[in-house]
């Protein structure tokens, strides 16, 4: 049985929408709360808040940095950092300005924002903003920032981000969402920029509250168990925008690369629906996308964007619980002979396969005509991925042709589980059939880190694994 999380963009998505929508749903906010402050990020305080947008009750999500000593966890703060960017949603986007944060307030912004502030501007900031933005920010900010920030949110590269989370402590599926949501938005915005993923500054994602948003929304899936993730068709708004490069098109730039490939809705609005935050959770996560699936609804979560429109402002989640009659999947099984290919070049054809996109490679000693020795080699790839691998083959050995069969394969659930040992904490996987671990196994890297720092052998970590979990299955039968 598979837990399918379906989110009902009718009004768009954003990544603060996303959140809030999954802790309305049951994620559990504390779960969140403490991973998150795993990472090397600012002091912040979240919670969520019930609004009503046009008629329909949801959660808000209310973020505020600042130093711990003001972290008091009140729900009742009335002045909180709530998100309020240029479409409502979050995202600030694209801003350029280089933050060097020096609030003396000479912003020159010629702001329209409206500040329903009710806050008398003492300012904690100790940020100087010398922005020198001289944009007209009409932005439609619709700010109700406390501005007890004390941050600078520093821009930052997309390879530092995915490091902070790749040698975190995240649960293993976090680590692995999260970083495809950063890698989907770093390619999008490094085509928009024309520079290489890697070197992308994430200006607006980079922000802390947005990388909060991403790292967080992962966390929620993991509280719920979520297996699969699926969406509607996405309405983007339309109209323009200004950003610090000039009057933009709604959908940004970065949002329309990012929705490439998937259905758009087309509802018409004046304004931004989906920021790149919540185009890249869909485009790293969801598997399919398309109408709502014939299958009972188990519950469902609203998550409210900040910026009022004629509509309600709210993404939907819904949980379902999905019954697979068989967990088999098609795959695409490529095959060629070689008999003159040196060990290098199988070797660097086996690397770019496998960065094609190939599940698996292997190579099968053989003999050939004339009895000559030579290698099968063997790929097992998705249908997607198929073609390119076919074309890898191609132009990285010498053969002349490349045959393609499709077969079915069965496959068991998996599951991460992080275990505690003498020499640290352990990823585990575990296969899963029937809600019955079939086999697990310590993850090596994890594995191998805590031999290097503990300076023993690696088969003394994997017998220590072997054991702690031996224990904890028998104190599980114990208890029933």
């Amino acid at each position: 049985m598979n837990r399918v999380l379906y989110f009902d963009c009718f009004a768009g998505i954003s990544g603060d929408m996303a959140l809030s929508s999954l802790i309305d749903l049951g994620a559990d906010i504390n779960y969140i709360k403490d991973q998150l402050r795993r990472l090397p990020f600012d002091p912040f305080h979240m919670h969520v808040e019930p609004v009503v947008k046009q008629g329909m009750s949801a959660k808000r999500l209310v973020l505020r940095f600042g130093d711990e000593s003001h972290m008091a966890e009140s729900v009742d703060s009335s002045h909180e950092h709530s998100h309020d960017h240029s479409d409502g949603h979050s995202d600030d986007h694209s801003h350029d300005h280089s933050h060097d944060h020096s609030h003396d307030h000479s912003h020159d912004h010629s702001h329209d924002h409206s500040h329903d502030h009710s806050h008398d501007h003492s300012h904690d900031h100790s940020h100087d903003h010398s922005h020198d933005h001289s944009h007209d920010h009409s932005h439609d900010h619709s700010h109700d920032h406390s501005h007890d920030h004390s941050h600078d949110h520093a821009h930052r590269k997309a390879s530092g981000i995915i490091k902070d989370i790749e040698d975190s402590t995240l649960p293993e599926r976090v680590k692995s969402r999260s970083v495809q949501i950063f890698r989907a938005i770093a390619v999008a915005e490094g085509k928009i920029h024309g520079m290489s993923p890697d070197d992308v500054h994430f200006h607006e994602v980079g922000a802390m509250d947005s990388i909060i948003d991403i790292v967080g929304v992962c966390l929620a899936l993991e509280s719920l168990d979520i297996d699969v993730i699926e969406s509607s068709p996405v309405p983007t708004g339309r109209g323009r925008m200004r950003m610090a490069h000039g009057l933009y098109p709604i959908p940004a730039p970065a949002t329309l690369e990012l929705l490439k490939g998937i259905p758009l809705d087309d509802f018409v609005v004046e304004g931004e629906l989906t920021t790149p935050t919540g185009a890249g959770i869909l485009k790293a996560l969801a598997t399919r996308f398309g109408t709502f699936p014939a299958e009972s609804i188990e519950r469902m979560g609203y998550g409210a964007g900040t910026k009022d429109f004629a509509h309600p402002n709210v993404l939907r989640v819904c949980l379902i619980q999905r019954v697979e009659e068989e967990s088999r999947e098609p795959i695409q099984v490529l095959e060629t002979q070689l008999d003159d290919c040196t060990g290098e070049i199988m070797a660097y054809a086996m690397e770019k396969l496998l960065a094609a996109g190939a599940l698996d490679v292997f190579f099968t000693p053989i003999y050939m005509k004339k009895n000559r020795p030579g290698v099968l080699v063997t790929v097992l790839a998705k249908p997607d991925d198929a073609d390119r691998c076919e074309d890898t083959l191609l132009k990285e050995t010498s053969t002349l042709g490349v045959r393609k069969s499709t077969w079915s394969r069965k496959i068991l659930d998996r599951r991460w589980v992080q275990v505690s040992t003498k020499y640290g904490t352990i990823s585990v996987k575990q296969a899963i059939q029937d809600d019955s671990v079939i086999h697990q196994s310590p993850e090596y890297e994890d594995v191998a880190k805590a031999a290097r720092a503990n300076h023993v052998p690696i088969k003394h970590i994997y017998d220590e694994v072997t054991e702690v979990m031996s224990q904890h299955t028998s104190n599980q039968s114990k208890s029933i």
